[in-house]
């Protein structure tokens, strides 16, 4: 899922981001509560409308940014209180607003709201945090079940968020606990928060046996190529993460030969495209050229790369999609890690 955190995948229009064959996007409660508020949204339309992008959008709960923005928080039964990182002002953000501001959002897919225990903690601590994710799971489930009214296909999904830190018994409670709520989907949350990547597959292998087949799991903020591909093979079938945008801005573009920093002098005249299987938007121009652009301060260069770094995301999982259809994953993930991790790389 391309990240579009304030409704908005940056620098690239919705109709190229449908282009490159996206099928859902990611906003975020937190940020589009603070601005421009959730009303707003669901005046002009809802976050589809507002933004335009017609197909499907997830929504993170808005727990995981209070614990990475918020200058100062208090975490209680009720929920957490923080100062707003833009103009300092005292909030409240509870698992029953959370949600409240997801269903005025009208996202496809709602997450529900929790606590995300930072890297390290210790184990007493983590289980303190899980029981309280857990019981905000229960009253995100109660407040769903009172004020949803919407049916069928068009009603929102709802996903709980698998907690539990680096302790594999903790992982497992957190699973069966949600799986007995009767979620539509279920996400592991707590990964990438600045553990080793060893820490982090373990985090999915000690939650994804207990998740249900039949419904979709999704591992939240992840992560490099490799780490998809070892992910998928663990059974996620949903990511979402900002790099391949964030990156871009910053000069670096995805290759199967590993990333390159187009600003670096090696690609002063390299006629040469960016990659061998860039977008027919994208491969027209030269590194040369592309070097060029962030040099000179033009804005195309951000654009350019943003969107060959998502095509590049997407044809990766579409992909791992029909290896899975062959009956050849297992050899599509080991030739494609093997040639992005050489030390060779152009």
């Amino acid at each position: 899922m391309p990240v579009g955190t304030q409704g908005s995948v940056k620098t690239l229009h919705p109709l190229e981001v449908e282009e490159l064959g996206a099928q859902i996007i990611l906003g975020n409660t937190y940020h589009l509560w603070l601005r421009p508020g959730h009303e707003l949204i669901r005046e002009l339309g809802g976050l589809h409308g507002f933004s335009t992008w017609q197909k499907p959008i997830l929504t993170d709960s808005g727990g995981f940014q209070v614990w990475s923005l918020a200058k100062l928080r208090k975490i209680t039964e009720e929920g957490v209180r923080f100062q707003n990182h833009l103009d300092g002002s005292k909030m409240l953000l509870t698992p029953e607003l959370s949600m409240e501001i997801q269903g005025a959002l009208g996202s496809d897919i709602a997450m529900l709201f929790d606590e995300c225990p930072p890297y390290p903690c210790d184990e007493a601590y983590a289980a303190k945090s899980l029981a309280l994710t857990s019981r905000w799971a229960k009253r995100c489930k109660d407040w769903i079940t009172g004020n949803d009214p919407r049916s069928g296909d068009g009603r929102q999904h709802h996903f709980g968020i698998v907690q539990g830190s680096t302790f594999a018994d903790l992982r497992e409670q957190s699973a069966r606990e949600l799986v007995e709520l009767d979620f539509d989907g279920y996400a592991i949350g707590g990964v990438s928060v600045g553990e080793p990547e060893h820490e982090m597959f373990r985090a999915i292998d000690n939650a994804i046996p207990f998740l249900p087949t039949e419904k979709p799991r999704y591992a939240m903020g992840l992560g490099t190529p490799p780490q998809i591909l070892e992910m998928i093979a663990r059974g996620v079938d949903m990511f979402d993460c900002v790099m391949p945008t964030r990156i871009a801005r910053h000069g670096m573009a995805m290759t199967l030969d590993g990333p390159i920093n187009i600003k670096n002098l090696i690609h002063a005249r390299d006629p040469r495209p960016i990659c061998e299987s860039a977008h027919p938007h994208v491969a027209g121009f030269s590194r040369a050229y592309l070097r060029h652009l962030f040099r000179a301060g033009e804005i195309l260069g951000l654009r350019l790369l943003s969107f060959h770094n998502l095509h590049f995301y997407l044809r990766l999982v579409a992909g791992a999609q029909e290896a899975i259809t062959a009956g050849n994953f297992a050899a599509y993930k080991d030739s494609f890690i093997q040639r992005y991790t050489r030390s060779d790389s152009p």
